[in-house]
């Protein structure tokens, strides 16, 4: 959540950051924050007056009957009485225009880094690198989702049958070939120092509303609504929640975790032709890395993760592409996003299987996640990356290395799966 003295003393700097982010009617959301924050201040200030102007009553009472002057005092106790009742209209006002100015300031997303570039489609992204050598298949290479169906390694029959269309069942190697990433990608993040975490797949509400999700995605979730539970989208939201309302002390910071979760996405309104095989699903496995730091850590941090996913895509002999996002591609909570994408040979397309961003205050805000600094708080930076996401890494493996003989593996999974082909 934007910190609303910010958008006072930045007023313009606020509406170009909405702008670049593509965000409608940011003129007419950051004049109805603006009004109802003042109004909020002139509300507050007329109680603390009728506060002060009580107390000092009930003192004058005192003196009065001490003195004997039971009729001043009578009177008193009267205008007493009358600021007593003009006092809770008043916090019934100040609770009306908190209220009203949380609604709007909860609809308002992060403002975007100076360095994002303008844009509002994902054409317009900036191509920041690329690396590794596109692969040359033969004239009869197939689409992974012919592949799967050639080695009988992933039934998307079945899956519809117990559950619906995008939940797939891996079978055989294709089941062994996913818990060979999962581990692969734990025991990396474990090398660099990540703290590993099993969280809950389950969220509460406080819980999607301090990463972001809620009131902006709720239609992208699945609801238990039973008990009022999200499937996770991420394990980024809840390992994140795990330090809401939390102050860190400095031997604590920088916070790196990791943890590996089933990921949930209802994708309503994205089937096609594009999205065929392991390009969407509404259930997939990945490995979320989370790191909390200092404001002036950030950015620094943000390019660490950034390089630490490459190494992953390089190791796995993926070529692949880093992509800077434009305002109009970005996230709600995002500041600054980078996207790993790898090439799908069969497919002759890019495909995005990482998402690093940084959120600066935004998330903090709402969570109230703080350190203390000369014993004041200060409010902490919050980012996360996906280390990586299952379904398109496999896609790609499968396609890139498809051969005569069968499906290669990259060597470094190899000891993870026990196989080094899939034929």
């Amino acid at each position: 959540m934007l910190l609303l003295p910010f958008i006072r003393d930045n007023k313009e700097t606020t509406l170009a950051g909405l702008k670049k982010k593509r965000f409608a009617n940011a003129e007419t959301a950051v004049e109805q924050v603006l009004a109802l924050d003042q109004q909020r201040r002139d509300v507050q200030k007329e109680l603390d007056d009728v506060l002060a102007r009580s107390n000092a009553k009930a003192k004058e009472i005192g003196a009065l009957m001490k003195a004997g002057q039971k009729a001043e005092a009578d009177a008193a106790k009267a205008e007493t009485a009358e600021l007593k009742t003009r006092s809770k209209e008043l916090e019934e006002s100040l609770k009306t225009a908190e209220q009203q100015l949380q609604e709007v300031l909860v609809t308002l997303p992060n403002l975007p880094h100076s360095s994002v570039p303008e844009g509002r489609t994902p054409e317009e992204n900036e191509v920041v690198l690329q690396h590794g050598e596109i692969p040359v298949l033969p004239e009869n290479a197939l689409p992974h989702w012919e592949l799967i169906k050639k080695y009988g390694i992933i039934d998307f029959d079945l899956g519809n049958k117990i559950t619906g269309a995008g939940f797939p069942v891996y079978r055989g190697k294709g089941a062994r070939i996913q818990r060979a990433m999962i581990n692969f990608f734990l025991d990396e993040a474990l090398k660099a120092g990540y703290f590993e975490i099993q969280p809950p797949i389950l969220i509460n509400e406080d819980s999607g509303f301090g990463t972001g999700q809620l009131p902006d995605k709720e239609g992208q979730m699945y609801y238990a609504t039973e008990d009022k539970l999200y499937l996770i989208p991420t394990a980024e939201v809840p390992i994140t929640n795990l330090y809401r309302d939390v102050i860190l002390p400095d031997d604590q910071l920088p916070v790196k975790n990791v943890g590996h979760t089933p990921c949930f996405r209802r994708e309503a309104g994205s089937w096609g032709a594009h999205v065929r095989g392991l390009n969407r699903l509404h259930q997939f496995d990945k490995v979320e890395i989370v790191q909390i730091r200092k404001p002036e850590e950030s950015y620094q941090a943000l390019e660490e993760m950034s390089q630490y996913v490459q190494s992953l895509l390089q190791k796995l002999e993926l070529p692949y592409r880093v992509l800077r996002l434009c305002g109009g591609d970005m996230g709600f909570a995002s500041a600054l996003t980078y996207d790993m994408e790898v090439w799908s040979a069969a497919q002759q397309r890019w495909l995005e299987v990482s998402s690093v961003s940084n959120f600066e205050t935004f998330q903090a805000n709402r969570l109230k996640l703080r350190s203390r600094v000369e014993g004041k708080t200060q409010l902490l930076h919050t980012l996360n990356g996906s280390a990586l996401a299952l379904p398109r890494i496999l896609a790609s493996i499968l396609e890139n290395n498809q051969t005569t003989e069968g499906i290669r593996i990259p060597k470094v999974l190899v000891p993870y799966c026990g196989f080094d082909t899939i034929n």
